[in-house]
């Protein structure tokens, strides 16, 4: 096992292979262990790779750095999720630039019932602020199981992780560099309370150099781990709006809170929601509406008797659901073996037959009876 890890923290770090030809990789190869004991000849031939790659992959200098990273991983006690474990965010793993590799430290499941990202200025308001403590406090008070996700920076990201702490729900960041450090670090006594209900999460190892590239690169992380994410004040450019366009290009639903035409950091929310970039949404109320949800005090167990007239293959999806929770069409497709065209008809009939609700971004519920 631990030769296991090794080899896929190996994997992560190789310089020029990024999660896809990763993934690649591993599909051609079996297995980290394996991308590592193929020769250069068979990497070679792998779409993607060529010799530059192979040369980078056959360089066994990247293991100096791997060693030094188990033992930070040992040391203060970092959960690693690889591409191909099962304890991978079930909702990032579809998207199609994924890392692979994940790094955490706290007490997090990023396979809540519930997961929400919420990002904005740097410079936030009185307003904005106002808006993030109303939802998220609303929330609290309707009782759903729910992970905050933002970025741990200035303005709106922090406030939503102090907030999220203040009406105890768990709360993640997503950082742009290893977990050795916190940037910026005037935010380091609120991720050491993250820790005890929610985390920090990254997919860069220890030691990375704080750069702007990384910022922008571990959007996708917020977006992907999400379903739905919901820009609070921005200005007509910025990061949240980077996380905006990648979250919609996943599939997953966008939200914005409108401001006032003249305020600079309403802007960026008002264009979204013109250029119909995001729904607009001024509540709990409107959030409600657009995910499908229901009160989870209203919510009891599924009981598959009350299912009667089911074909096998729709029986084996409802015992899938009721196993794993919310799962995405490819995953159902995957586990079930079928085509996506017979499967998408198949849950189309179960939605029809009451039976399922079909979430943003291709996702589907039991529906509780």
């Amino acid at each position: 096992m631990e030769d296991e890890l090794f080899y896929k923290i190996a994997l992560s770090l190789v310089p020029g292979i990024g999660g896809v030809l990763a993934r690649n990789l591993l599909a051609y190869t079996g297995g980290a262990g394996q991308v590592f004991n193929e020769s250069y000849s068979s990497l070679v031939k792998i779409p993607g790779i060529g010799e530059v790659n192979a040369r980078r992959i056959k360089n066994n200098g990247i293991f100096n750095k791997v060693e030094k990273e188990l033992k930070f991983i040992d040391k203060y006690n970092i959960d690693v999720m690889f591409y191909t474990d099962k304890v991978y965010p079930r909702r990032l793993k579809p998207c199609p630039d994924a890392p692979i590799i994940l790094y955490s430290k706290g007490n997090l499941n990023l396979d809540e019932q519930r997961v929400i990202s919420i990002v904005g200025t740097r410079n936030a308001t009185e307003y904005g602020k106002s808006i993030c403590d109303q939802l998220i406090q609303e929330l609290s008070v309707r009782n759903y199981q729910v992970l905050i996700v933002s970025g741990l920076a200035y303005g709106i990201d922090i406030y939503a992780h102090k907030t999220a702490l203040k009406y105890n729900i768990p709360t993640a960041g997503v950082v742009g560099h290893g977990l050795d450090i916190v940037y910026p670090s005037l935010h380091a006594e609120t991720a050491r309370k993250m820790i005890s209900n929610g985390g920090l999460v990254t997919d860069f190892p220890s030691g990375t150099k704080i750069e702007p590239q990384n910022f922008i690169r571990r959007n996708r992380v917020i977006a992907g781990l999400a379903d739905a994410t919901i820009v609070i004040e921005s200005a007509e450019k910025g990061g949240a709006l980077i996380t905006a366009e990648i979250a919609s290009s996943y599939n997953r639903d966008v939200f914005a809170f409108p401001g006032k035409v003249d305020e600079p950091y309403s802007r960026g929310c008002n264009r979204l929601i013109r250029s119909h970039g995001a729904n607009l949404i001024q509540g709990i109320d409107d959030l409600e509406y657009f995910m499908g949800w229901e009160s989870s005090q209203k919510e009891n167990a599924v009981q598959s008797a009350l299912f009667v007239d089911l074909t096998p293959e729709e029986d084996r999806v409802v015992q899938m659901l009721k196993e794993e929770g919310d799962l995405f069409i490819d995953q159902i497709s995957s586990n079930m073996k079928m085509p996506g065209s017979k499967i998408s008809a198949m849950l189309l009939n179960m939605e029809f037959k009451n039976l399922l609700i079909a979430l943003p971004g291709k996702m589907y519920r039991l529906r509780q009876q």
